[in-house]
């Protein structure tokens, strides 16, 4: 079955992002339109689960373990949120035609969306920083499981968990060259294909030692300290919402996007609450921050976790991709759209100083990482910041402002509890997960 890769889902959302630098125009990209991109509402659903089971599930079992059976109501629940929000999301792009009464889409992006309710400027560098924010730190989460990985696939080294990101970032330099997105759509398909077969593989680890699962060990209580971390993990896991709009636009049948959204969030809340409850069954009170540093043969372990590794890095280019062309757009078009010129030649290649700029933010994303080892903590932290932002806050009250004269007290406040809960999520979340990487600063460096 052909299918959009999500990389080019995302691309057409940068390439709709408002300029943070200029009058708060948007950028126009040639052949943007979504010429002989329509797809059909299986595709779409493929391209949401793209995005909201990846790499970071291997976390949730740790969720498990700080949150019991709450942390499972919220895998189901928050998912039940995020799909509601997409849906309200979409609805803001719809404006009933003044002579026939019939809904059109006058909007096209999150961005879009942001600048009714924000104001043109406001709007446009809100959610560029935000989503720039997203980007970076996955990013950076990318680097730190590979050095999670490795450090609990050699426990006995000389290499601690810093020491293997600086490895593995010599790997991530080349990616300093990537020009397209035809080389990044292929390896985040593979990518994708790669991660089924290892949940397939743990999963029945797991299952072969069925006779061993500890059922008592689920709990009802919750560690107050730890578990809104874990919130923040799972929402984290979630945010799809910033390119919702760009999605829908290139699907064939438009009236379908709601059931995709439906099933594909009912797949992934059935398929994250079942692997972190059967997986801390299996480690109950063992359980990592990174699930496969649990696996008890040492060979199958360092088996597993290689591969994570490779999964890691051939993902990496996506959301690396993603924020170069982010920040290229609003800071290196050329005067008079921005203040910096452009990285490229006019024959496509990249200036020297150009793959400076891009090598630059690959090493600032590895620094990040080895200043902040901790891929849990970190993620709780993007999750209560920008995610509860991108998929909570905001499309409610987006919804509220542009659809506030059309809906019922119900729906109204509907959306304020959700609002209530994004901000209660963050506020814990970060001050929590905050706390939290403060503490892991005090872990000396590997030199």
């Amino acid at each position: 079955m052909n299918f959009i890769p999500l990389t080019n889902i995302i691309f057409f959302t940068i390439c709709r992002q408002g300029s943070v630098a200029s009058e708060g125009s948007s950028f126009v990209c040639e052949g943007e339109g979504g010429g002989g991109t329509n797809i059909d509402e299986f595709q779409a659903a493929w391209n949401v689960t793209n995005a909201i089971q990846g790499m970071f599930i291997v976390s949730l079992p740790f969720a498990v373990l700080h949150g019991g059976y709450w942390a499972i109501i919220a895998m189901v629940g928050i998912a039940y949120i995020c799909c509601y929000t997409g849906k309200v999301l979409v609805q803001c792009l719809y404006e009933a035609d003044p002579n026939t009464g019939q809904m059109i889409r006058v909007r096209d992006s999150y961005v879009a969306i942001a600048k009714v309710c924000f104001g043109p400027k406001l709007g446009a560098r809100a959610v560029s920083i935000a989503q720039l924010i997203e980007l970076l730190m996955t990013c950076i989460l990318y680097v730190v499981v590979c050095g999670d990985l490795l450090a609990g696939t050699y426990p006995q080294g000389s290499f601690d968990s810093r020491s293997w990101m600086m490895f593995v970032g010599i790997f991530l330099l080349p990616m300093g060259f990537l020009k397209s997105l035809k080389m990044v759509s292929t390896l985040s398909f593979w990518c994708t294909m790669s991660h089924i077969v290892i949940n397939a593989i743990i999963l029945g680890y797991c299952i072969l030692e069925i006779g061993e699962w500890g059922w008592s060990k689920v709990r009802w209580s919750i560690d107050m300290e730890n578990f809104p971390i874990s919130l923040g993990v799972i929402v984290f896991s979630y945010t799809s919402q910033i390119f919702l709009p760009s999605l829908e636009g290139s699907m064939i049948d438009r009236s379908k996007f709601n059931w995709m959204l439906d099933w594909s969030h009912i797949a992934a809340a059935i398929f994250k609450a079942g692997f972190g409850y059967i997986c801390f069954l299996t480690f109950q009170d063992d359980t990592q921050q990174v699930i496969t540093n649990n696996l008890h043969s040492q060979g199958f372990k360092g088996l597993v976790n290689f591969f994570l590794v490779i999964k890691a890095l051939l993902s990496y280019p996506l959301p690396y991709y993603a924020a170069c062309e982010l920040l290229e757009k609003n800071f290196f078009r050329g005067p008079p759209k921005t203040k910096f010129p452009t990285i490229w030649h006019l024959d496509g290649e990249l200036k020297v100083w150009g793959l400076g700029f891009r090598v630059g933010v690959i090493l600032s994303t590895i620094m990040m990482a080895i200043f902040i080892p901790h891929f849990s903590i970190l993620m709780g932290f993007i999750g209560s910041f920008t995610g509860t932002m991108l998929s909570f806050i905001w499309p409610c009250y987006f919804h509220i402002k542009i659809k506030g004269h059309l809906l019922d007290q119900k729906e109204i406040a509907k959306d304020y509890l959700i609002i209530a809960l994004g901000v209660l999520f963050g506020v814990i979340g970060i001050y929590d997960s905050g706390n939290a990487l403060i503490n892991a600063f005090e872990l000396g460096l590997p030199f």
